[in-house]
């Protein structure tokens, strides 16, 4: 696992999944055991999630070797120009906290990740989101326990507009994020772009 990227490495044989983490908590755990199951991928880590992985893991390396980590460390987010060069057929941001949703919504590209969002959406590469805020009341784990949130009206709104966005695919649970997933690897499999 690298911890910087490497300018010299090299365009993989075929586009690899891109998967990016935000700061949320919500069913962050989950995503990790799907990107552990995954192995092969790049790891787009925002700054918060950066802090966050250790406050819901406590591993200090809580990837398998084949992930390539990326974190946010620059102004100008050099890895973004990976998107150009077609090492990625996919990008699933999850969880993706409101912040970032708000932030794709108004078209705001001041981090890794809403960088890579909006790269990702330049080129056409397919993105996949998993929304924290998709429902008036939900219960989400918090470093230590379940506590139940109630998502403010403009965040309910920028995930019901993120879902409007072209070549986006808004899901709202884990299942719908595993079948999302599964779905889009089937097609790269079998030829589809």
């Amino acid at each position: 696992m690298d911890d910087e990227l490497d300018e010299q490495e090299e365009k993989p044989r075929k586009p690899r999944l891109a998967w990016a983490l935000t700061g949320s908590g919500h069913d962050f755990t989950a995503c990790l055991e799907i990107i552990r199951a995954l192995g092969e991928l790049d790891l787009f880590l925002s700054k918060a999630a950066a802090e966050v992985i250790f406050l819901y893991t406590r591993e200090r390396k809580p990837f398998p070797p084949g992930i390539r980590l990326i974190r946010d460390t620059t102004a100008s987010a050099p890895p973004v120009g990976r998107f150009y060069d077609g090492w990625y057929h996919t990008l699933v941001v999850a969880p993706a906290t409101s912040n970032t949703v708000a932030k794709f919504v108004c078209g705001i590209s001041d981090t890794l990740v809403t960088n890579v969002f909006a790269q990702a959406g330049k080129c056409r590469i397919p993105i996949i989101v998993y929304a924290c805020d998709t429902k008036p009341v939900h219960d989400s784990m918090a470093p230590h326990r379940m506590v139940r949130l109630w998502p403010r009206r403009i965040d309910l709104e920028n995930t019901a507009r993120l879902k409007a966005f072209e070549g986006v695919a808004v899901v709202e649970d884990m299942a719908a994020l595993e079948a999302a997933v599964a779905a889009r690897l089937a097609e790269v499999a079998e030829g589809g772009a």
